[in-house]
């Protein structure tokens, strides 16, 4: 080879080195992607209430008495537990207890005026019964066993009248009897008093038409919970009764608790006219798991509408538009299209365009996750 043609080839060798120098160390630098498997799993279709939910009691009673009157008797305080028909407060009613007392000796008057009437009664039926036979014979005037008969049925009548008399006490008793359990407040169930409103001597008088006022207790089951939640208007047609659920709390944030939907609403709620939603009720599963849970808690709700089991899955996070994820391949960024099925906000079913052992990249909004790019992976749970 001649020194001129050795001298072009070393040339070109050099330049060649040297662009390849400048294009290595201008080259852009990989990016740090987080990137989660393609993997078999479970993918639910769920809707959630959009605004917070209450936790409620089964059985909740804000008890006043019907009457007015002076606080006598105040046998609880808040945070006991009673009994069904537990007396809790009692107004004052010792005029209504001596009214009582005065039908029940009037009661008992009566059944001796009773007894008096009715053997009166008796005696004169047998009396009349002999003259009757005596005239019969020809012994006794007519008159005179008329007259016996006469007096017989009035005192036939008056032995009936003093057993109405006595009935009408009777009555009276009742009568009193119901005004003064009208002054007595008793438990319609066994349960926590939640809060009493009124202290011993203090005059409390029932809520007037229209105007609601604070009860005199506020009476608790606690033994058993429900969820109320509204779900928006669109989401609520895709629930039915019996569908399960599930419910968390802000105040045990780690713990989740099974259920089920036990009540849809029969209508749309329009306080907020852009947000209508319907109120659904939600049963806990196991009652047993809401011991120190408090009515009035807020709660969430997620109502499972249907579930696939061992699918193809990816995680939500990672889709861009409805059918293209990013899947890293060797250090390479490679733009895939994908079909879809069922998806929540966790994981997406994968109908196509994907197998289990891929991976997808989950920062999809980060700078520089393009098709074709230059990538290292992080496999960390959380991209923040």
């Amino acid at each position: 080879m001649s020194t001129s043609k050795k001298f072009w080839l070393y040339f070109i060798i050099v330049i060649a080195i040297i662009a390849g120098a400048i294009y290595y160390s201008t080259r852009p630098k990989p990016i740090t992607v987080f990137v989660k498997p393609v993997e078999m799993g479970d993918v639910e279709s769920m809707v959630a209430n959009t605004r917070a939910g209450t936790i409620n009691a089964c059985q909740r009673a804000k008890l006043a008495p019907t009457v007015g009157g002076q606080i006598a008797l105040l046998s609880v305080k808040e945070g006991d537990k009673v009994k069904k028909d537990q007396i809790l407060l009692e107004l004052w009613n010792d005029d209504l207890k001596a009214q009582i007392q005065l039908s029940l000796e009037e009661s008992v008057a009566a059944k001796a005026r009773i007894k008096q009437a009715c053997v009166l009664y008796e005696v004169s039926q047998k009396d009349a019964d002999r003259l009757v036979q005596l005239q019969k014979k020809g012994l006794a005037s007519i008159e005179k066993a008329e007259q016996s008969v006469g007096e017989s049925k009035a005192k036939q009548a008056a032995c009936a009248a003093a057993k109405a008399t006595q009935m009408e006490s009777e009555a009276r008793i009742k009568v009193a009897n119901a005004a003064l359990e009208r002054t007595i407040l008793r438990a319609p169930f066994d349960g926590t008093v939640a809060e009493i409103n009124g202290e011993l001597g203090e005059v409390i008088t029932p809520s007037p038409v229209g105007i609601a006022t604070p009860p005199a207790i506020d009476l608790i089951d606690d033994r058993c919970m429900y969820v109320s939640a509204p779900i928006d208007e669109v989401d609520a047609a895709a629930i039915r009764t019996d569908m399960m659920a599930r419910i968390t709390l802000d105040a045990f944030p780690d713990k989740i608790f099974s259920g089920r939907v036990r009540r849809i609403s029969t209508y749309v709620q329009d306080r907020e006219k852009q947000a209508r939603t319907v109120d659904i009720e939600v049963d806990f599963e196991n009652q047993e798991n809401i011991k120190g849970l408090l009515a009035g808690y807020s709660a969430d709700v997620e109502v499972i509408l249907n579930i696939k089991k061992n699918i193809t899955r990816i995680p939500t996070e990672s889709i861009i538009g409805d059918d293209k994820v990013y899947v890293f391949d060797n250090g390479t960024l490679v733009e895939t299209k994908i079909r879809t099925g069922l998806s929540n906000w966790q994981y997406t079913e994968v109908i196509s365009g994907l197998k289990a052992g891929q991976q997808v990249i989950t920062s999809v909004d980060q700078t520089g996750v393009k098709d074709g790019a230059r990538a290292t992976a992080d496999t960390s749970e959380s991209k923040n």
